[in-house]
């Protein structure tokens, strides 16, 4: 979801009840931060104060925790400040950053892709693990949910959340069903009206299948997958990309080419097949919720 979530896409997934998260570099330039996470909390406690009955949900900020981040420290001080309710951590163990989100009583999920991460990210002391399977959109693994989520389970009875091509209601009755307690989205909500991605961008989320997904480590020197007819009309051929330079990673904090590639290379998973219009937030969710409900009634129904 970088550069793709801002305030308007997660206050409309707190309003419709599921939680909305972006990532703490999609505020820029960094000073944005603040008055983005102002106008989030003003705009839930108002949904609130006119409606008392409604599940809204927390939110959370997804924060890079790797060296080449130079903005960390920074955005992990303006989230303590507003007490963000999760915080979201990956590719690297979280261990400074959960003392100081526990010390205001918030919590820390932390991305995984292999059973030896998920046990690191637990000795540093997080309060659930995202399993990031293989299918998933941007950063992802290669494990399938149905080898990693159960043998996570055998040593975690902790909130797993999974991730990986889930784009409809029957994969989060699928999720749950796995043993995973929450089903994690992007892919989906990028080809929403609230979300920041281009319209181009929309279009080739709609337009394409699970075989125009490419994964490579090309654009950040971490594996991931991508759209493959962004990388074509970037001017690579998906088919033949060069190896990537391995000696420095790059999550878009920064400038020049590499940063540009964030915008001109489009993260989705592979669940983008399922995907056939661009629907608003709230609309979305309750099709999934109807969809949901419907694969349940299937299952368990004599």
């Amino acid at each position: 979801m970088f550069i793709v979530s801002g305030p308007e896409l997660v206050i409309e997934q707190c309003k419709a009840g599921i939680i909305g998260a972006f990532p703490a570099l999609n505020a820029r330039p960094k000073e944005a931060l603040d008055p983005w996470l102002g106008q989030i909390e003003d705009a839930l406690k108002q949904a609130s104060e006119e409606d008392p009955q409604r599940k809204i949900a927390p939110f959370a900020v997804n924060q890079i925790v790797h060296a080449s981040n130079d903005r960390l420290e920074h955005d992990l001080e303006v989230c303590i400040k507003h007490k963000v309710p999760i915080i979201i951590t990956s590719l690297r163990a979280p261990d400074d950053v959960v003392a100081h989100v526990h010390a205001y009583g918030g919590l820390v999920f932390h991305d995984v892709i292999s059973v030896r991460h998920a046990q690191k990210a637990l000795e540093a002391g997080v309060d659930g693990l995202i399993l990031v399977c293989s299918g998933a959109g941007g950063h992802a693994g290669t494990i399938s949910p149905f080898a990693l989520v159960p043998e996570v389970r055998r040593f975690f009875a902790g909130p797993i959340i999974l991730s990986g091509a889930i784009a409809n209601g029957s994969s989060i009755l699928a999720a749950e069903a796995l043993g995973a307690d929450f089903a994690y989205m992007g892919t989906r909500f990028i080809a929403t009206r609230e979300a920041r991605a281009e319209e181009d961008y929309k279009d080739a989320i709609v337009e394409s299948a699970a075989g125009d997904i490419v994964y490579t480590s090309l654009f950040t020197g971490v594996l991931g997958n991508y759209l493959k007819k962004s990388i074509f009309n970037a001017g690579l051929d998906p088919l033949a990309l060069p190896e990537a330079d391995k000696t420095t990673m790059n999550f878009g904090s920064g400038g020049g080419a590499k940063a540009k590639a964030w915008r001109d290379i489009w993260g989705a998973g592979q669940g983008v097949g399922q995907i056939d219009d661009v629907p608003p937030v709230a609309e979305l969710v309750s099709r999934l919720a109807r969809e949901y409900h419907a694969a349940r009634m299937r299952l368990f129904t004599p």
